[in-house]
């Protein structure tokens, strides 16, 4: 990226690492452009439950690996 976001969420750096916009994610989630951007930028938003099995499903198709306590502290 031509920007570096000090204060970017784990989920943003993610995203950014793995070459996905937020309006990628928000098309293949589901979810509003409005909810990933606060996503990728509030450090202490707490998705909903709902919220969090869209993103995990998507984030499941990039890396298997993954769990929500990668990206947020649950």
């Amino acid at each position: 990226m031509w920007w570096k976001n000090p204060k970017r969420s784990k989920f943003g750096r993610f995203l950014d690492r793995e070459g996905i916009t937020q309006n990628e994610f928000a098309e293949k989630s589901q979810l509003s452009k409005r909810t990933i951007s606060t996503l990728c930028n509030d450090r202490k938003y707490e998705p909903s439950p709902k919220t969090l099995k869209k993103i995990m499903s998507v984030i499941k198709r990039i890396d298997k690996n993954k769990q929500p306590h990668d990206f947020f502290d649950i």
